[in-house]
């Protein structure tokens, strides 16, 4: 037998919800599905004709590598998603933000260096950095309602999470699945406390074009930050709900981008035909970015309908993404509100420990979801209590 690398733990056993869902559908039960995050299949209307013609370019048919990205392609982010505001010598193309991150992590960390992480925020981030053998260390935002903006950073358990070996912060903005942003009176601190350390920043604003307010205390976008290395990721898949088409790129420092670019020549991973369509499926986002916030309003609007005063519910604020956030009633574990909401009302969501959470009982709902599903599925859950 083959002996395998240590970058991960090769449990692949299913865990006990995978199980009970495998066995609900293999019975034909009927599942109303309030995890949907895949925007191709949640009903929304594309210009699936013009999407195609985009695909049909002859010149890729012909194979011109280039390390950071066409630079047709370069441009469109540049003055179509950027306003101009982000020169095109500054954007490197990757595959996706996942591979964005890995190319990220090679730029800053030797093997067993550190990245801190949000704590909430989506799981992928120990798997991305094992397989770089790039080490993980939470630092958490802090819940405050409806006042001082929602979530913040909690600077001074971010300062302690800081060693000799740490090499960056990671920042989901807004978060994912909090919805949080970085907040105007944060930046200054954060800023401060990178160029105190010699860390580098890393800013994910895949969810950036979804704020649910024009807040000017939010902080949209890190792109204009030069005090210290910067790096800002995005991509397709939430820009332009595009999530098959695999393109992401990275907003660079300067002074980073050559040896960025070397890491991104070795692997040559985005294809010409996505690469040359940009321009065109750019175009296109902003009908199905307004399409998919008027459901997210539609779905919250109904979740804080149904929840009164004296609802056993919580129901979390947020600053944008695509989830809502309910607190349950503590009568039973997180993991025993998923397995029961299954089992017991068909309806299928997510355990806040699959984020993170710190402490229970949270559930975690994707806004995304079509609104007679949605709405249904919402009226059994506040029915359990």
């Amino acid at each position: 037998m083959p002996r395998y690398s240590s970058r991960l733990r090769w449990d692949l056993a299913p865990n006990r919800l995978t199980r009970l869902l495998d066995e609900r559908r293999s019975a034909g039960a009927a599942i109303l599905d309030l995890t949907e995050s895949n925007p191709t299949a949640a009903g929304f209307a594309y210009p699936s004709d013009q999407i195609l013609a985009a695909l049909a370019d002859p010149r890729a048919l012909r194979y011109r590598p280039a390390a950071a990205g066409i630079a047709s392609a370069r441009a469109a982010i540049s003055q179509d998603y950027y306003s101009g505001r982000v020169h095109p010598g500054r954007i490197l193309l990757t595959a996706s933000t996942s591979e964005a991150y890995a190319f990220v992590f090679k730029l800053l960390a030797d093997p067993g260096d550190e990245v801190l992480v949000p704590r909430p925020s989506y799981p992928l981030f120990d798997f991305l950095a094992a397989l770089d053998a790039v080490r993980v260390v939470q630092y958490s935002l802090v819940y405050h309602g409806s006042f001082h903006g929602a979530w913040t950073i909690d600077f001074d358990a971010l300062a302690r999470t800081i060693t000799p070996w740490t090499r960056a912060i990671v920042l989901v903005n807004p978060n994912n699945p909090t919805g949080s942003f970085l907040k105007q009176a944060e930046l200054g601190p954060l800023i401060a406390l990178c160029r105190e350390h010699n860390l580098a920043l890393i800013s994910d604003e895949v969810f950036s074009d979804y704020a649910l307010s024009s807040d000017q205390s939010l902080v949209r976008s890190l792109t204009d930050v030069t005090e210290i290395p910067t790096f800002c990721l995005s991509g397709l898949s939430k820009v332009a709900g595009l999530p098959q088409f695999k393109l992401g790129w990275i907003v660079a420092s300067e002074q980073a981008f050559d040896r960025l670019e070397l890491i991104a020549d070795t692997y040559l991973s985005v294809s010409a035909p996505v690469q040359l369509a940009a321009p065109a499926l750019l175009g296109f986002r902003t009908e199905l970015q307004n399409q998919i916030l008027r459901r997210v309003h539609a779905n919250r609007e109904f979740l804080v309908s149904q929840i009164g005063p004296q609802s056993p519910w919580r129901l979390l604020e947020t600053e944008g993404g695509w989830n809502a956030i309910l607190e349950a009633p503590r009568i039973q574990s997180e993991e025993e509100w998923v397995l029961s909401l299954l089992a017991t009302d068909g309806v299928l969501v997510q355990p806040g420990f699959f984020f993170d959470f710190e402490r229970e009982a949270f559930l975690v709902l994707s806004l995304l979801t079509p609104e007679e599903i949605f709405s249904e599925g919402v009226r059994r859950i506040l029915a359990r209590a």
